[in-house]
């Protein structure tokens, strides 16, 4: 039963990947790929005047760029249109569904006078049980004959049973005048004839699935299992907008986020497991399942995130780490490493990463070896530079010149050296981080010798000792 297990992510392209879509990507991804199952992608681009081919490559991007591998080709919805169309018709001949002549003029007369008289304005069309042989020649709606009596019930792995009134459902819309479908009939089909096991989606659709599911029983198919998922809010409780800052996963890319902080932050925003916060990817595959989803609102929460950024980093293979920086370094239009400033980061990569909240910062530490001498000098450093520092700094490099390479000795070297003038390692360490990095902040100082080497790290002090 397992191997059947097929979800599906079904974005909008009329923008960039919003971040709730992301996470609902993800815990679709999570579910098929921890129980062997298949994750499809399907665009639904029947909105043509608002679909453009720019939004579709933005949200296929930010999956790449997440992780979240989709299997066989992303299906466009548009382009589906004449099986919607068909099954439409097929509901038509089966009697469970029934054309509609009325004009939009007629409706809203129709809900104007409901109004007046306090009842419904849940339209009900005088052509649902019409005569086929009273049906005149003019334009027509394809309407579902919904039922009018009892309950459509969706049993959600989320919200639980949720029971609609069937008085309280229209007869919804499939096929427009003009032979287009609808958006509510299209998802239905595209859902059945993708296999689609699992609908896991935004609990903004869980009223769209009564009437879902009404299609579904009209064409006597199998009712995908729903779970539908509370929204994510910003920190102060309220729906998430652009006031609460970035809204799309392409920001979070230019903020410097790695994609394993990103999926294991999302993955937590509305589902638990037990009290874990840090894990794997593994580890979330395994782990995830529908049960596990909260009933509330999950807040957004940029502090956790800088938490668990910090840790990923930690964990994370220097190897992979370079190359994720190398790909912001595109996202932001930055110029790429050079040759040498690459293999010097590569080097530098394992102390760059250790508590690194984003890309920025390692880029930042990373100043040491991006730069070239003569080594240009911040404010800060440049004051930590005075004459008495200059000179131990003279005394330091013969010292270093046969040492060997290896961080004990180079610190018992810098701390006999310091011991001679009455300093600690603490007092000198402001002006070797001067000299070597230019920076009043930087990685150890023992770490910048060791990626630097003996050359180059000699080079530096004598730059500095002599007031260049």
């Amino acid at each position: 039963m397992n191997a059947a297990v097929v979800t599906r992510f079904a974005p909008s392209p009329t923008g960039f990947l919003h971040i709730g879509g992301a996470r609902t990507a993800l815990f679709n991804w999570l579910y098929a790929r921890g129980r062997g199952g298949k994750f499809l992608l399907r665009i639904e681009d029947t909105d043509r005047a608002r679909s453009t081919p720019e939004a579709t490559a933005a949200i296929l991007s930010g999956l790449t760029w997440l992780g979240l591998d989709w299997d066989g080709e992303a299906v466009s919805q548009f382009e589906q249109a004449p099986r919607h169309a068909e099954v439409a018709l097929e509901m038509l001949a089966r009697g469970h569904a029934y054309k509609c002549f009325a004009t939009q003029d007629e409706i809203e007369a129709f809900r104007e006078a409901a109004r007046a008289e306090g009842r419904s304005t849940l339209y009900q069309s005088p052509w649902r049980d019409a005569d086929p042989a009273t049906h005149p020649d003019l334009p027509y709606v394809i309407r579902l004959k919904a039922p009018r009596d009892g309950e459509t019930v969706i049993e959600d792995a989320v919200q639980g049973r949720v029971v609609f009134r069937n008085d309280q459902l229209d007869d919804m819309v499939c096929l427009r005048s003009d032979g287009t479908p609808t958006y509510m009939l299209a998802v239905v089909v595209d859902d059945h004839d993708m296999g689609v096991t699992h609908v896991i989606r935004g609990d903004d659709h869980l009223n769209n699935a009564a009437r879902q599911t009404q299609v579904y029983q009209a064409m006597g198919w199998d009712v995908p299992q729903f779970a539908h998922i509370p929204l994510i809010h910003g920190e102060d409780g309220k729906k998430l907008s652009k006031r609460h800052g970035a809204l799309g996963v392409e920001d979070y890319q230019k903020m410097g986020y790695p994609a394993a902080a990103i999926r294991n932050y999302l993955a937590r925003l509305g589902w638990s497991h037990g009290d874990d916060e840090f894990f794997s990817d593994a580890q979330a595959v395994q782990w995830f399942d529908l049960g596990g989803i909260g009933k509330a609102p999950a807040r957004l929460d940029l502090k956790k995130l800088d938490h668990l950024t910090a840790q990923h980093f930690t964990a994370m293979d220097e190897g992979a780490a370079l190359q994720e920086l190398e790909a912001y370094l595109s996202a932001i239009g930055a110029a790429p490493l050079t040759p040498r400033q690459r293999e010097g980061v590569a080097r530098a990569m394992g102390p760059l990463k250790e508590k690194a909240r984003n890309f920025s910062q390692i880029l930042e530490r990373a100043h040491f070896v991006l730069t070239e001498r003569p080594i240009a000098r911040d404010e800060k450093a440049e004051k930590s530079l005075d004459a008495v520092s200059r000179r131990i700094l003279g005394e330091l490099t013969p010292h270093l010149q046969n040492a060997s390479w290896e961080r004990e000795r180079l610190e018992a070297i810098v701390s006999d050296v310091a011991a001679t003038h009455g300093l600690g390692l603490g007092k000198i360490a402001p002006s070797l981080r001067a000299a070597l990095a230019g920076r009043a902040v930087s990685p150890s100082v023992f770490d910048m010798m060791l990626v630097l080497g003996r050359d180059e790290t000699l080079a530096r002090l004598s730059d500095a000792a002599a007031g260049g």
